[in-house]
């Protein structure tokens, strides 16, 4: 996770250092299932390209891949952001990629697969603007690459599905850093859409390292104290083995919704990290992703 000895000992260590969770809870090791460093090379689509570390900050880890179907045209974007506990991931992880452009670049989107400043040196507000930034430079270089910038879609796992719920509660973070409205935002299994309910209850390690001891960051943090008005269509894709990632998805499409939103709960029987290493597998999640997906970028 965030400090030396953390990454050194791996997920499991994590397992150990857990203290006083909730039963039901998703584990720090599950939580980093999808995060380990670059694999092996991922097969590309027949006639796709990759644009690999493509810069978008000053920061070494401000970059993106960007995988381009063969033939883009005004394409759809899906502008993907990995888990890892805000602390360790890459964006060229197989979990993180592999299915999702075996799916979706022969479908004609362009998959934008990005990295961002990690714990210790970065917390999740600071990564909240890296992703900003990111979707930012995705829109301005989108035509540069054979998209449309107005039909993208955000997505996010784990703690980049927390990334990404908190731009869509509040805008204004991507505005700050030069980017416009998207279409829409799929959170794959966030359970940290309210972190001031994480941090008043028992909980994990991991979320003292992300988000320290100040209840007001734990508000700032939290997508649902951000919300204030109806956001843009989202999906909240949430485990139903985990005991808290379905209910906090629920309470956050309901604040929406109550404000005019539409955002829609999808809870699958896998696990936190199959939700994301199997999506683009035939199935009816997909297939149901797929749909909020293509509603999205229809033209």
């Amino acid at each position: 996770m965030a400090i030396a000895v953390v990454l050194l000992a791996g997920p499991q260590a994590l397992a150990q250092g857990r203290t006083g969770s909730r039963p039901g809870a998703v584990s720090p090791a599950s939580d980093l299932d999808d995060a380990g460093g670059r694999d092996g090379p991922i097969a590309l689509p027949a006639g796709s390209r990759l644009l690999r570390d493509v810069a978008y900050g000053a920061d070494p880890a401000q970059r993106m891949d960007i995988y381009l179907p063969a033939q883009p045209r005004a394409a759809p974007i899906l502008l993907m952001v990995h888990g890892g506990g805000w602390a360790i991931g890459d964006k060229a992880s197989a979990g993180v990629v592999a299915n999702k452009i075996a799916r979706w670049l022969p479908e004609g989107f362009i998959f934008v697969s990005i990295n961002y400043r990690l714990l210790p040196g970065t917390g999740p507000l600071g990564q909240a603007d890296d992703v900003a930034r990111a979707l930012a430079a995705a829109q301005s270089r989108a035509p540069s690459w054979g998209g449309d910038p107005a039909r993208l879609v955000l997505m996010g796992h784990s703690a980049g599905a927390h990334l990404v719920a908190l731009l869509a509660a509040d805008p204004a973070i991507a505005a700050r850093q030069g980017a416009t409205p998207w279409r829409g935002t799929v959170a794959l299994d966030s359970a940290a859409l309210d972190v001031v309910e994480i941090m008043n209850a028992r909980h994990f390690p991991l979320y003292d390292r992300a988000f320290g001891s100040d209840p007001a960051v734990w508000r700032k943090a939290s997508p649902i104290h951000r919300l204030t008005s109806a956001p843009s269509p989202m999906l909240l894709v949430c485990s139903s083995q985990r005991a808290n990632a379905c209910p906090q998805a629920r309470a956050f499409a309901a604040k929406a919704n109550g404000m005019g939103g539409r955002v829609m709960v999808l809870p699958v029987a896998l696990s936190h990290g199959e939700i994301n290493r199997t999506l683009g597998l035939p199935g009816s999640y997909t297939t149901d992703v797929d749909a909020f997906l293509r509603r999205l970028a229809a033209r």
